[in-house]
């Protein structure tokens, strides 16, 4: 019977699974370029001259972070996915929801068919902006794309702190080369998000100093290409410009100081609180249910989700989706809670799928429903 249900799992796992991708192609195909996505196809500078090549997007990257924002890595990765079409971008945009749930899956150490589909259905079930971070190709650049790459970063040194019975893995091969530019990439990308996975990797290097383990030169090279990828996302002088435009900065500092805790408050209670409501009941299941400790990978993940949430309290401007990266956070403390549950109750393995299917069901609603109105199902 055990054969039969898991087979069974895995078979409406799979349909489900090939039923997400088609939809959301569906989405990504009747949503068109707009809005950012029309001045970042130009030279920025010069709205009248389209993008041609590779130069042309290190030009106008060079104006944009001295003229208006820092996020030079996560516009280069938009440039370049308008400059290949939309239906390109389109596949790319697909490709990378399926490697932001395997990803997911990574770092939570939860590696296996079911979990790849839970984590696949709350990318979308649990987002708070599903349509303006995954499938606005602005927002796919600066939250899909971009999480992917800190989620790997991150990867790098959970994989460092192997729990109780593990053996310490092996290293990666030529790691000393690639965590280079993956740290600057993973630092440069938000600014709530790179000081964050920062001080995560932080966090890992003093652990393994603290257990008399050899400190890995990657390790301090990773750390550090993060830092300055951090450091230049936020002190980017088109950062002091682009501020400069928001009215809130005008306010005294009692009221500037009530609006970014109101903020906090609403990232809290709207944008995140399904995927909190989520990890808070499986870590309740796993805590006070079944007694298992937290681990240190659930525990610096959870750190690395509050410092990211936390950031915004120096931001004067909050928007719904810049809470994706902190979501995925949490899906992946939540995956890695399930795998422990998993663990000793084998029996909750349809309960907890049932879970990812109902999760599943409301990011096909938002999909579906957006694509009823479009072809006037729904008028």
């Amino acid at each position: 019977m055990k054969g039969k249900s898991r087979k069974l799992m895995c078979g409406l796992t799979a349909f489900l699974t090939l039923v997400f991708i088609l939809v959301t192609y569906k989405t990504h195909r009747a949503i068109p370029f707009m809005m950012d996505d029309l001045w970042y196809s130009t030279m920025l500078y010069d709205e009248s001259t389209p993008i041609a090549a590779l130069a042309d997007i290190v030009e106008s990257q060079i104006w944009h972070y001295n003229n208006w924002g820092g996020r030079s890595m996560t516009h280069s990765i938009l440039q370049l996915t308008l400059l290949a079409g939309e239906q390109a971008a389109d596949i790319l945009n697909v490709l990378f929801t399926l490697l932001l749930a395997g990803a997911i899956c990574l770092v939570s150490g939860h590696r296996s068919f079911p979990a790849f589909f839970a984590a696949l259905s709350m990318i979308l079930g649990l987002n708070a902006n599903w349509r303006m971070s995954l499938f606005w190709q602005s927002g796919a650049a600066n939250y899909l794309y971009i999480t992917v790459f800190l989620l790997l970063f991150i990867h790098c040194y959970l994989r460092e702190l192997p729990e109780a019975g593990e053996s310490v893995p092996r290293k990666l091969p030529g790691i000393l080369l690639w965590i280079l530019p993956l740290g600057i990439l993973a630092g440069w990308s938000n600014e709530n998000m790179g000081p964050a996975v920062w001080v995560l990797s932080a966090a890992v290097i003093l652990l393994v100093k603290r257990e008399g383990r050899r400190i890995r030169p990657w390790m301090i090279a990773g750390n550090l290409a993060c830092l300055t990828g951090s450091i230049l996302c936020i002190l980017a002088p088109g950062n002091r410009v682009r501020s400069g435009q928001i009215a809130a900065e005008q306010y005294g500092v009692l009221w500037k100081i009530f609006l970014r805790c109101y903020g906090e408050s609403k990232g809290m209670l709207e944008y995140l609180f399904p995927a909190v409501l989520i990890l808070a009941f499986l870590w309740m299941l796993c805590r006070c249910v079944l007694k298992e400790k937290t681990d240190r990978r659930n525990q610096l993940l959870l750190l690395c989700a509050l410092l990211s949430w936390g950031a915004f309290m120096l931001s004067p401007h909050y928007p719904d989706r810049a809470s994706t990266g902190t979501v995925v956070l949490c899906i992946c403390a939540a995956l890695a809670f399930a795998k422990k549950i998993l663990s000793r109750r084998e029996d909750l393995a349809w309960p907890l799928w049932g879970g990812a299917a109902f999760i599943w069901l409301r990011g096909m609603y938002f999909c579906g429903e957006y694509l009823a109105i479009l072809w006037g199902w729904i008028r």
